[in-house]
């Protein structure tokens, strides 16, 4: 999948018709998990060099959708994909974005812990997102199963950008709470749909995506971590050292996301932040103070379900 470009005027249309002056309930219309975006009968998502995208680069967003998190799907469908799509075209930190979006929940408690979309470079995506249910669940147990994702960008999606060029996409878990310790045994097949050996740690699901992502967390300052963020950094922080990114302000994610991309990249961190203007400046500046560049992921965990 990636055919076709994002364009100003095909979104101006798009959320015209199906976005903008609606609520959340309005847009997401979804009260059950779409059979296209369950990890268990999905065999593998591709990132395909095309005709209009030559040289492609895969971006996943995978975004918590429990409690109070429905706010980022919320943002992404009012604004967010626009701005990230439009701001990546004009910065050019990577070619020919493929931008994939996962809803994350809890493993542990939820019917649809992981949902997932295609790669999509174009209109498509916008779709895909609004077709995701909100299930809104979480156990209130201390932790979501952002591993999910992890395990998903390792396991099943296959990507040019890697296969063709050697060049890791990236991928953006987004959310407020700790992250679980991994995934057990029940949960993979569960998820997945195929029974497995054992369970994997977060850090061997991490270990997975790492193959083919640069891998960050965005830590969204409202809900669990702006109660005790703390806590949530002392999951996350063994982790991902110098890639987590603090959001004080989740109306501004897409500049963060690609500002962490211009960075990651080999941008000035401060040239970064002040290219932006308003608010997402000072935004943009708080969360990349913690960002260095990772020291690589050689010697990495691999392992396959099934």
């Amino acid at each position: 999948m990636g055919s076709g470009r994002w364009s100003q005027s095909a979104w101006d249309d798009y959320a015209s018709r199906n976005v903008h002056g609606r609520s959340r309930d309005e847009i997401f219309t979804a009260r059950r998990m779409d059979p296209e975006f369950d990890p268990a009968r999905i065999g593998v998502r591709e990132s395909r060099d095309g005709e209009d995208n030559p040289l492609s680069t895969p971006i996943i967003l995978a975004s918590d959708v429990t409690g109070s998190m429905g706010v980022i799907a919320h943002e992404l469908m009012n604004n967010g994909l626009n701005t990230l799509a439009t701001e990546i075209y004009e910065r050019r930190p990577v070619s020919d974005p493929h931008v994939m979006v996962m809803a994350v929940g809890d493993a542990k408690t939820d019917m649809a812990p992981l949902q997932v979309t295609q790669f999509e470079a174009d209109i498509r995506i916008a779709d895909q997102v609004r077709r995701l249910w909100l299930e809104g669940g979480g156990g209130g147990n201390g932790g979501e199963s952002y591993s999910a994702a992890h395990a998903f960008a390792g396991l099943r999606t296959d990507v040019d950008s890697v296969a063709k060029r050697g060049r890791r996409g990236y991928l953006f878990t987004i959310g407020d709470e700790p992250i679980h310790d991994g995934l057990t045994r029940d949960e993979l097949t569960s998820i997945f749909g195929e029974d497995v050996e054992r369970g994997l740690s977060a850090r061997e699901c991490l270990a997975l995506a790492q193959r083919s992502y640069d891998v960050f967390h965005v830590v969204v300052m409202q809900g669990y971590a702006g109660q005790d963020l703390g806590r949530v950094l002392r999951t996350w922080k063994p982790l991902l050292p110098g890639r987590l990114l603090i959001l004080d302000d989740h109306r501004h994610l897409p500049e963060v996301v690609v500002s962490a991309i211009q960075v990651a990249e080999g941008a000035d961190p401060a040239t970064v932040a002040g290219s932006w203007s308003g608010q997402a400046s000072p935004v943009v500046a708080r969360a990349l103070q913690d960002m260095h560049r990772a020291s690589g992921t050689g010697g990495l965990l691999r392992r396959l379900l099934g």
